[in-house]
C-alpha cells in the first residue's frame, strides 16, 4: 500500500519510537484551541520496517501538539497459511492486544500511543467473529482514549472497519485518509469491504485521497473529498544534494547507477522489466536497496540477483538512504500495472527528486499530473530509452530539486488537510 518505500522504516530521530526519551504521556500538549486529540487507524503496525501515510500523519500531527492514538491494524484479509509474516504478526499481535487491554496503550513518541488491538483473525463477514471483534475493539479504544483523558478526539482512518468501534465514543470528525485501493489487496473480501466503504463515506467529515481515481470514487458518496498526493520529508532527502563521502559498497560500483529503493514484492514490482532492461544495458548498473516481502521467494528476484550488473543491497534505514542517493544518477519506479497499482501515487517520487534524482516510471495514473524530472516507458525498450534521457540531462540541482517537489512536504500537506477537516465544506 504506498508502503513499498525502504524510506519509510522509522521516523526522523527526533521522533524515533525506539528512543525511550520520547513519549511521556502529557509530552509537548499545545495550547487550548491550537490542537486536538486523534484516535487514528491503521493499516500498517507502528514499527513496521517500511513507514507509509499512517506512521508520518501520527508524527506530524504529533509535531503539532495533537495527542495521538495509534491503533494498529485491525487486518483487512484473511491470514494465509503459508505466510509465516501473518502467523508471527498474529501471536506478536495477541501478546500486545493482552497487554494494551491490560495496561493500556504505551507511549512509543511525543504524544502518541500506541494500541495493538485484540482481535480474532479471520473474515469480517462471519457473522459471531464480527460480532466479537467490535465489541472488543470498542471497548479497548473506549478505555485507552478515557486513560489519555482524550476530549472529542478526531477520528481520522486508513480503513473501513472501524465504525462499530466508535460507536459510542464521544468523538469529533471523522477523516477517511483513502491512500490504497485496498480492495485489490489479495484475501480482501471484496464484497465486505465495499459495504464498510460506503457506510464510513456516508459518515466522514473529510475524505482525503492520493489519487485521483481514489477521489472520483469516493467523491460520489461523500462532497467533501479531497486530493492530496504523497509527498516527502524534504530537508531529509534533501541531504543527498550536498556534498558527502558515499557508503562504501557504493562507491564500489561503477557507474551509471539505477537506483530502486523499496520492498521487491512481486505483485507491485515489474521484476522481469528491471530483468530486460539490465540485461539490455550491461554497461549501467541498477541498484537495488530492500528486500523481497516477507514469505515471497521470487524466481524473478533470485534471477536478477545472478545479474552482474544488477546489485541487491538489502534493506537499508531511513537515516541512511539520503547517503546512498546521493551516488546514483536515477530513480525507478518500476511498477507493474495491475488493478491494485494503477491509482498508486509511489512516495518514492518525491523523495528521489528531493535527492536530486530525476525519474524514470511506468506509466501510473499519477504520471499524467506531472512533468517535471519525469520520464516514462512502458515496455522494456521504451523504460531503457526513458533511462538514457535521464542520463544525459544528468542528477537535478539543489534548487532544481527544492523546485521540483515545491509543497509537496508532509509539513504543507499535513497543514492542507487539517485545513479541510471542516463539516459541509465544498469540494476543493
Amino acid at each position: 500500500m504506498a508502503e513499498a518505500s525502504a524510506a519509510f522504516n522509522a521516523a526522523p530521530s527526533a521522533h524515533d519510537p525506539s528512543n525511550p526519551a520520547h513519549g511521556a504521556h502529557g509530552a509537548n500538549r499545545a495550547p487550548a484551541g491550537e490542537a486536538r486529540d486523534c484516535i487514528l487507524f491503521s493499516t500498517a503496525d507502528w514499527d513496521e520496517p517500511y513507514w507509509t501515510n499512517k506512521q508520518h500523519t501520527a508524527v506530524e500531527l504529533a509535531k503539532r501538539g495533537w495527542r495521538v492514538l495509534y491503533v494498529e491494524s485491525v487486518g483487512i484479509r484473511s491470514p494465509r497459511v503459508a505466510s509465516g509474516r501473518d502467523w508471527k504478526r498474529l501471536w506478536r499481535r495477541l501478546w500486545r492486544g493482552v497487554r494494551s487491554v491490560v495496561l493500556g496503550a504505551p507511549a512509543r513518541a511525543d504524544n502518541i500511543w500506541v494500541m495493538s488491538p485484540l482481535t480474532f483473525p479471520a473474515r469480517h463477514h462471519w457473522p459471531l467473529v464480527r460480532s466479537f471483534n467490535r465489541a472488543l475493539l470498542r471497548f479497548t479504544v473506549n478505555r485507552s482514549a478515557n486513560a489519555l483523558g482524550f476530549e472529542k478526539p478526531v477520528v481520522w482512518t486508513y480503513h473501513p472497519y472501524l465504525l462499530d468501534a466508535i460507536a459510542t465514543l464521544d468523538r469529533g470528525g471523522l477523516v477517511y485518509h483513502c491512500v490504497d485501493d485496498l480492495r485489490e489487496i489479495p484475501g480482501v473480501d471484496v464484497a465486505a469491504f465495499n459495504a464498510a466503504e460506503e457506510r464510513l463515506l456516508g459518515e466522514a467529515t473529510a475524505v482525503f485521497t492520493t489519487a485521483q481515481s481514489l477521489r472520483d470514487r469516493c467523491a460520489r458518496l461523500n462532497a467533501n473529498t479531497h486530493y492530496f498526493p504523497n509527498v516527502v520529508d524534504a530537508l531529509h532527502f534533501g541531504q543527498a544534494t550536498e556534498p558527502g563521502e558515499l557508503p562504501p559498497e557504493l562507491a564500489a560500483i561503477p557507474e551509471p547507477r539505477i537506483v530502486y529503493h523499496g520492498v521487491l514484492s512481486d505483485f507491485k514490482v515489474d521484476l522481469a522489466l528491471l530483468i530486460a532492461v539490465a540485461k539490455m544495458r550491461p554497461d549501467w548498473q541498477l541498484v537495488l536497496i530492500g528486500q523481497e516481502r516477507e514469505g515471497q521467494q521470487s524466481p524473478l528476484v533470485a534471477e536478477l540477483a545472478r545479474l552482474p550488473n544488477v546489485h541487491l543491497l538489502g534493506y537499508r534505514s531511513y537515516a541512511r538512504l539520503p547517503a546512498y542517493l546521493r551516488g546514483i544518477q536515477v530513480g525507478m519506479l518500476p511498477t507493474l500495472l495491475n488493478d491494485y497499482t494503477r491509482s498508486m501515487f509511489p512516495m518514492k517520487f518525491y523523495e528521489y527528486l528531493a535527492a536530486g534524482l530525476p525519474v524514470v516510471s511506468t506509466p501510473l495514473a499519477f504520471t499524467a499530473d506531472v512533468a517535471e524530472g519525469l520520464e516514462i516507458g512502458a515496455s522494456a525498450p521504451e523504460f531503457a530509452a526513458a533511462i538514457e534521457r535521464q542520463l544525459a540531462r544528468g542528477r537535478l540541482s539543489a534548487e532544481e530539486a527544492r523546485r521540483y517537489v515545491g509543497d509537496n512536504t508532509w509539513d504543507a500537506r499535513t497543514a492542507k488537510m487539517l485545513a479541510s477537516i471542516q463539516p459541509a465544506r465544498p469540494v476543493s
